[in-house]
């Protein structure tokens, strides 16, 4: 009998592009396209955003009306729709409620596990609240607790953790500086690339 799968995914980078970046560019404030590419600790990364936010003056719905402008990648949701119709899916991010929900509508509601804000009456970002310390890990250990083979695939520092522990990791969209880092694991740029090497894993 053949193990049961699941697929697990980073959102920002790999099925949407970075928010950050996005809201960097509508803003001009350039240090606020430093994304977990750039920055191995996410605290460090999103202790450094929340500074800048406030020196900007900014709140989180100057944030979503950024994203409110956003569309998923070009041919992710066929990706995703056609992989959801082989296996279980489940994406892996480290962005918000807050920020996610949105392009999660695009993308037809898949499952996603992420984090939360704190955010006051004036809607001033005062803290945010990881759901786990180093989450991606932790779910791909659990759904491999679980008796699950994992698939994983994610373009960023943040996603590394995944993708080792991972019975498969594969980069998507990630830049040379990291797949260099960690030659173990193919990259793709291309989607039926990523979902043609996923069908392998699922014979």
């Amino acid at each position: 009998m053949s193990q049961q799968t699941i697929v697990t995914l980073d959102l920002e980078g790999v099925l949407v592009p970075e928010i950050w970046i996005a809201f960097a560019e509508k803003t001009g404030i350039p240090e606020l396209r430093r994304t977990t590419r750039d920055e191995p600790d996410y605290d460090v990364l999103m202790k450094g955003r929340l500074k800048i936010l406030d020196e900007h003056g900014l709140k989180l719905p100057d944030i979503q009306d950024v994203i409110a402008t956003l569309s998923p990648m070009e041919g992710a949701k066929a990706f995703l729709d056609e992989l959801r119709s082989l296996t279980q899916v489940i994406i892996l991010s480290d962005t918000f409620e807050e920020f996610a929900q949105p392009l999660m509508r695009q993308l037809g509601w898949p499952t996603i596990f992420c984090h939360k804000l704190d955010v006051d009456s004036t809607g001033r970002i005062v803290n945010y609240t990881l759901r786990q310390s180093n989450q991606k890990q932790h779910a791909v250990n659990a759904f491999r607790g679980l008796n699950y083979k994992v698939i994983a695939a994610g373009d960023s520092y943040n996603d590394t953790h995944m993708l080792i522990a991972a019975n498969k990791g594969f980069f998507f969209h990630a830049p040379e500086s990291i797949k260099s880092e960690f030659p173990q694991f193919t990259g793709f740029d291309q989607y039926a690339d990523l979902l043609a090497a996923v069908k392998t894993e699922l014979i």
